[in-house]
């Protein structure tokens, strides 16, 4: 209603009917409206208390699913055969009574922090007015809407896995490495995608270590607030080292020109599994995406909304 009154407006009070100024001018005009709406619309979802118990769903759910994938890597660390990745752990539920049902409720709690996070992004603020605080304001919003896509995308897959598919994750990825690299200039593109892999994996890796996640948990003092915090650090660190190693995994297809060595979670798994004493870095992944689960079910509780 208020953008249709403001177009109204700026057709009777813009500037003079034709030419090419005109259409400019009431194009920014109608950008400005929509951004205004949009953050509007953000801040309104941010404000709701339903909203934000949805949020938190969002990180519960994400912590099971750690959790799935924990324990299945510490399977194949012991000899055993599984998915070790996020595809591999929605199969798992669904392979338990109702687990349907489970699968839809947690793609509705990953796409409502999905939402969450996309709307952080667009609310973001510059702490001042020069070059380097607009970067950083751009910086949290790439972080943000990155967040918001994997959201998104991982109840996209609960989802489709309710629905009787069963993707394979490590296939996709080499399918998609297969198509990129047909494209036109597609071993730069392929080469970014790893390299902003593998740099987000640094960054968790980071996170753990500097436990700068503390930014964004109201941690309880006493030892309840010292185990989650000890939980974040293995975790990150863990989730960190993985993602390294599918980084690195698609660098690697980007040098050789194989799309065959691309791979997911379940690939960055197989290749610690075939390094000297694999089975035990494959067990010490394992237990940090158990660590990493468990602090995101803390997290659903103690998150910074």
């Amino acid at each position: 209603m208020g953008l249709r009154r403001l177009r109204h407006s700026v057709i009777l009070f813009g500037p003079s009917p034709g030419g090419r100024r005109e259409r400019a001018w009431r194009g920014r005009t109608l950008g400005r409206v929509m951004r205004t709406e949009a953050k509007r619309a953000a801040r309104a979802a941010e404000s709701s208390a339903t909203f934000r118990v949805l949020a938190r769903s969002g990180f519960a759910a994400n912590g099971l699913v750690h959790i799935l994938i924990g324990v299945i890597v510490l399977v194949a660390a012991l000899g055993g055969r599984g998915e070790s990745d996020q595809a591999g752990a929605f199969k798992a539920i669904a392979a338990a009574p109702l687990g349907f049902v489970v699968l839809w409720v947690i793609a509705v709690a990953l796409w409502a922090l999905a939402v969450w996070h996309f709307a952080e992004g667009l609310l973001a603020r510059a702490p001042g007015s020069d070059a380097t605080d607009v970067a950083k304001k751009w910086g949290l919003r790439v972080s943000e809407w990155g967040q918001a896509a994997v959201f998104a995308a991982l109840g996209a897959i609960s989802a489709a896995v309710a629905l009787g598919a069963r993707p394979d994750a490590d296939e996709a990825a080499q399918v998609t490495s297969r198509g990129v690299l047909s494209l036109p200039g597609g071993v730069f593109l392929l080469g970014a995608v790893g390299l902003g892999v593998l740099i987000a994996g640094i960054a968790f890796f980071v996170m753990g270590v500097r436990r700068s996640f503390r930014t964004k948990v109201e941690i309880p003092s006493g030892g309840l607030g010292r185990g989650i915090e000890a939980l974040g650090v293995v975790g990150f660190v863990a989730k960190g080292v993985a993602l390294a190693i599918i980084g690195v995994l698609l660098l690697i297809a980007t040098v050789r020109l194989d799309p065959d060595t691309a791979g997911g979670l379940d690939g960055a798994i197989d290749a610690l599994l075939a390094l000297p004493f694999g089975p035990v870095l494959a067990g010490i992944v394992g237990v940090g995406f158990l660590a990493y689960g468990v602090f995101c079910g803390f997290r659903a509780r103690y998150a910074k909304l």
